[in-house]
């Protein structure tokens, strides 16, 4: 019996010598750390975390479209404010996104690093920033080991900016704040009185290594009508703060990585025009015709032969790719109708919303329409509960959230009213 104790306690510190084996190379495989709390979160896949209890006492998963649109709602009105009282906008902007690749985008308190959020969050918004703005341009410049970089000119091709930036994700070395400003300053100093000159800077480091006097370059950029606004990554540092208040630009710090994505995209509209600059001006504009498709021509955008596609120039008739842009031989800014009927949406938005109060008593929620004016989805919930949903203070037509979105953001005008103005006529 002794031995056959002897053996059993043996095998049990067999057990125990095997299991903490385990955890060593467990310990080894994490770096012989332990992991941070984002981490454990995202390993771990808290699944219970994305339950809410109802009314009812049953758990249900949350609500994320009711979410997105308190979110979207939020931003809706924020530029209602403005809209009221018809503030004169930037409709043709020469936009330049710095993006701080310095050794502090490496960091990892953003999953998987900051380095990755904002590449994702910068692909989003430059897509978004052409939809809201189709008659402007946008160019790309990067901070890494002190240095300023021009990775991408002024131009009108979402799909070629995302695709040089995805190509340069690397992170080393000091952000230079200064380098940043001087270099979009020469290229925005280029750019015609008519536009509207903006900086963008996502910022991740907490210094700045300038090789001189960057309040000189503040000042430099102030008189060149350039606005500069920064989104910060890690915590507020005042000569962001002054460079954004010197300029007329906005300084804002992310919590965390929806929280970043919702400040990124509240510059894609146009913002009201600083008063002393917002003169009204005639600028000459080309709609240059497609080329035929087996033609032989030499792009004036990339000083190479191409075959088919493209659009001619209708002054100096050069070949470019694509529109808008301005004619790198004539000079002239080429655009289609489209784009400039869409850019006169920001001219007349359509009114925000009413929200439908689901406090109100059933008798009166049953007087409501039971579907959406725009796709006939039904606003009804289990029993006689009607959905959140909105209605048009002009002509009364309810819409479901997801419409809601739909007309403010693409759409822009309003189905109900547009089909009151048909009957009328």
């Amino acid at each position: 019996m002794a031995r056959g104790g002897n053996g059993g306690s043996g095998r049990k510190g067999d057990e125990r010598t095997k299991n903490e084996e385990e955890d060593d190379e467990e310990d080894e495989e994490n770096g012989g750390r332990e992991l941070e709390a984002w981490e454990r979160a995202y390993a771990d896949e808290r699944s219970w975390e994305d339950l809410q209890e109802d009314e009812s006492g049953l758990l249900r998963p949350i609500d994320t479209k009711t979410i997105a649109h308190a979110q979207y709602r939020r931003r809706l009105l924020q530029r209602s404010v403005h809209g009221t009282s018809r503030i004169q906008k930037g409709l043709i902007r020469y936009l330049y996104v710095v993006i701080d690749l310095s050794r502090a985008a490496s960091e990892t308190d953003y999953h998987p690093s900051r380095m990755s959020v904002v590449a994702k969050c910068a692909g989003t918004f430059i897509r978004e920033f052409f939809d809201q703005n189709p008659l402007s341009h946008v160019g790309l410049v990067t901070i890494k080991e002190g240095v300023s970089q021009c990775l991408t000119e002024l131009g009108g091709c979402p799909d070629s900016q995302i695709k040089a930036l995805m190509g340069k994700l690397e992170c080393s070395g000091d952000a230079s704040l200064q380098n940043a400003l001087d270099l979009v300053h020469g290229y925005l100093s280029q750019v015609p009185s008519y536009g509207h000159r903006e900086v963008l800077i996502l910022y991740s480091a907490l210094n700045t290594c300038d090789p001189g006097d960057i309040m000189e370059t503040i000042k430099l950029c102030k008189k060149a009508k350039i606005r500069c606004s920064i989104v910060g990554l890690s915590a507020e540092i005042y000569i962001c703060k002054h460079l954004c208040e010197e300029t007329g630009g906005l300084y804002s710090v992310a919590l965390d990585e929806p929280h970043f994505k919702e400040l990124l995209l509240e510059y894609a509209p146009p913002p009201p025009a600083i008063a002393e600059y917002a003169i009204a001006n005639l600028i000459k504009m080309g709609f240059p015709q497609r080329g035929a498709e087996g033609a032989l021509s030499i792009c004036s955008c990339h000083r190479e032969a191409k075959i088919g596609g493209g659009y001619t120039c209708p002054r100096c008739k050069a070949r470019v790719c694509e529109l808008p842009l301005e004619c790198r031989i004539c000079g002239l800014t080429l655009v289609s109708s489209p784009h400039l009927a869409r850019s006169y949406h920001h001219l007349f938005p359509v009114t925000p919303f009413n929200e439908v109060s689901h406090t109100l008593p059933i008798r009166l929620q049953q007087k409501f329409p039971q579907n959406c004016f725009g796709c006939q989805q039904s606003l009804i919930s289990h029993g006689s509960k009607s959905n959140p949903h909105v209605s048009c203070p002009k002509c009364s037509q309810h819409f479901c959230l997801d419409c809601d979105i739909y007309i403010h953001e693409s759409l822009h005008n309003c189905p109900g009213c547009e089909s009151q103005r048909q009957q009328g006529t």
